[in-house]
């Protein structure tokens, strides 16, 4: 009982914090991207205008919820620091704090059932952790090395650079966790890039414009040149992260045995259809780059699409010793099929499961029944079979017999 009460009080923090991580996240990217968008809109003032002789370097005329908005950007500062000073800085904060208790809760909580594939490295819990840890805090230091490194001064190296590090960091978590949380690790990774920047580039900058006009100096304009870099890369960053965010519903990506590969394809789609909306704000259509994002998207979809099952291997199972102790049977009937799920899926997926860590049934499923296993028999299929996706990094030790057998049961009409 005590540990159904602490499963259930983790299940409504969960959705609390996510709720928060993802009205903050809004509010985060939407600054974000009206901030690019207003960079590249704003238009300069006639030479001699009073605007252009107070240093204004650029503006627009906007309206929006019944009034007309005339937002205008200094060179550097305006000639006096206004009394009012809107900062934008705890979106940003409150996105990652969110996300990173996000990752304790989902994640590091239940490390066993949720980080960890013995197919794929037999890992304790901690190490696992450990691992997710690192990750942030080596790819936040490379970044930010190379930023600052000459690589830094050329924009569309330091672009190939990053994507080539990213995909060999997907490379490497990839064979240390399980799909599903090697892909988090690298959205937690780019966010927590994202936020550096905003902490420990774009914020302390900004302080340094603002106090020496306060001293009544003229404001170094490097710090608000490196801002806007750093600003930029998080504006192509977040198409990325937001996939990221979705991918753990979608099996069919991070549970691919090319899962790295996958990610580094969609991330490169990501990356140039938002680059086709930077530039067509600046005033430049170029269909090409969502063109490209798109037919990227389409090659990746082909190339993971589930394969038929051969009926060789169904009959090989079912019909050969090798089916074994835990299904010795000569046909897939449906009471072959329950004793499986009963024995490999129940724990999780059940009215009040036993598995630690879980409250409720994960997205509802319940197979407790033969008549639930055939109202879910395609998500069985797909999840067991054709995606090799459940159970959770195997943690139940399902057999490849097991998951033909059912395959088998599946295209003979679940019945």
């Amino acid at each position: 009982m005590d540990s159904m009460l602490v499963s259930y009080g983790v299940e409504w923090l969960n959705l609390l914090v996510r709720w928060l991580h993802l009205i903050v996240g809004i509010a985060w990217i939407g600054a974000s991207f009206y901030f690019v968008w207003l960079d590249n809109s704003i238009r300069p003032p006639k030479p001699g205008s009073d605007l252009a002789n107070k240093g204004v370097s650029g503006e627009l005329w906007a309206v929006h919820g019944g009034g007309f908005y005339n937002p205008q950007k200094y060179l550097v500062a305006p000639a006096e620091l206004p009394e009012e000073l809107h900062w934008f800085k705890w979106e940003a904060y409150a996105t990652w704090l969110s996300g990173f208790a996000m990752l304790f809760i989902v994640y590091y909580f239940n490390a066993s059932a949720m980080m960890i594939n013995k197919d794929v490295a037999d890992l304790s819990s901690w190490q696992a952790i450990g691992v997710g840890l690192g990750t942030l805090v080596i790819g936040w230091t490379v970044y930010d090395l190379l930023c600052r490194s000459p690589i830094g001064k050329r924009d569309g190296l330091l672009g190939i650079v990053m994507y080539l590090f990213i995909v060999a960091a997907a490379y490497v978590l990839s064979h240390l966790l399980s799909g599903r949380a090697a892909y988090i690790h690298i959205g937690a990774m780019i966010g927590t890039m994202m936020v550096g920047n905003v902490l420990m580039v774009i914020i302390p900058g900004q302080r340094k414009l603002v106090e020496a006009m306060r001293l009544g100096k003229s404001p170094d304009p490097i710090y608000g040149k490196k801002a806007k870099q750093r600003s930029v890369h998080n504006n192509y960053f977040t198409l990325p992260v937001l996939f990221i965010m979705i991918s753990n519903h979608y099996a069919m990506t991070y549970s691919h045995s090319y899962n790295w590969l996958v990610l580094a394809a969609i991330i490169a789609a990501g990356a140039l259809i938002r680059h086709f909306f930077n530039l067509r704000h600046a005033g430049r259509v170029s269909w090409g780059y969502p063109a490209a994002g798109v037919a990227i998207l389409v090659v990746v979809a082909i190339a993971i699409a589930p394969r038929p099952i051969q009926a060789p291997v169904a009959q090989a199972v079912t019909g050969s010793t090798t089916a074994t102790a835990a299904v010795d049977v000569p046909v897939a009937d449906m009471a072959h099929v329950q004793a499986i799920i009963t024995q490999r899926c129940v724990e999780c997926h059940a009215a009040q499961p036993t598995q630690p860590g879980f409250a409720t049934a994960p997205a509802g499923v319940m197979l407790q029944t033969p008549d639930l296993i055939r109202q879910h028999a395609d998500k069985i299929f797909q999840q067991a079979v054709q995606l090799r996706a459940m159970p959770l990094g195997n943690m139940t030790n399902i057999t490849d017999a097991e998951r033909a057998l059912i395959g088998a049961w599946y295209q003979a009409g679940a019945k």
